[in-house]
């Protein structure tokens, strides 16, 4: 069960728009729904139009304001088709992403190419057709959504986690181009989170490895998309650069 409360969100994004990739499913929707009440109206990015078309129905339901976008990250012009089509946005949320985890002998060249074209280049050249436009505007907040993994080792994921290093480290170099410009990026990074993909593929073995945390449990994706929106709220406004863990103290140990 979640241990987020039932609390009202403060008013915080009112008239800002907010691009939320891979935003039909887990963190990404939690995120959304979660953005929608602070008052963004909320562009959500990905495959399944059925699934897309839920979570704007279910933003809409509590007032908010909500549109579908389908696009795969795998497809560099379905990325620069997005970019142009969204045009100018407040939040960037890149969240979606895939992670089909092998041993280092058994990694496969298609699968490694993927995992790289999705996490990493879809992201990289969304930013760089997004932030220009937040800087020449003087505004901006960009959640990039890493993993525990990114810096501590976790067998079979060599490749994932190679790719949420990258990731970490536009943060990074993002944060230094366009500070100046009152754009900030920063990252999330989450530890073992019970969404439906978690689920799906590693079964018990989300609890299992949560159980070896501090804190001895796994997170529901409301408690990530928490943490994405306080680095995109003015709550983070002197936050730039950033990874925030927020896997239960799994890199803490």
């Amino acid at each position: 069960m979640s241990r987020t409360s039932n609390v009202a969100v403060a008013v915080e994004l009112q008239d800002q728009r907010a691009l939320v990739t891979g935003g039909t499913g887990g963190i990404g929707r939690a995120a959304a729904l979660l953005l929608a009440r602070a008052g963004a109206e909320v562009i959500i990015s990905g495959r399944g139009a059925e699934r897309g078309a839920e979570v704007v129905a279910a933003i809409e339901a509590e007032g908010g304001r909500a549109r579908f976008l389908q696009a795969d990250l795998n497809d560099l012009e379905s990325v620069r088709r997005m970019a142009d089509h969204v045009g100018d946005v407040d939040v960037l949320v890149n969240n979606a992403g895939i992670f089909p985890f092998a041993p280092t002998e058994e990694q496969d060249v298609a699968s490694f190419e993927e995992l790289f074209d999705v996490n990493v280049r879809a992201p990289f050249f969304l930013a760089a057709a997004l932030l220009p436009k937040m800087a020449a505007r003087g505004s901006g907040s960009v959640v990039n959504v890493s993993t525990a993994a990114a810096v501590k080792g976790v067998p079979g994921t060599s490749v994932y986690s190679a790719t949420k290093a990258a990731l970490e480290s536009f943060t990074r170099t993002w944060a230094a181009e366009y500070g100046a410009s009152g754009v900030r990026v920063n990252t999330v990074a989450p530890g073992p989170t019970r969404t439906d993909a978690v689920l799906r593929m590693l079964g018990d073995g989300v609890e299992e490895l949560a159980g070896r945390t501090p804190l001895a449990r796994s997170a529901g994706p409301e408690e990530i998309a928490e943490v994405i929106l306080f680095l995109a709220s003015p709550r983070s406004s002197y936050v730039t650069g950033a990874t925030l863990a927020a896997d239960g103290g799994m890199t803490a140990v």
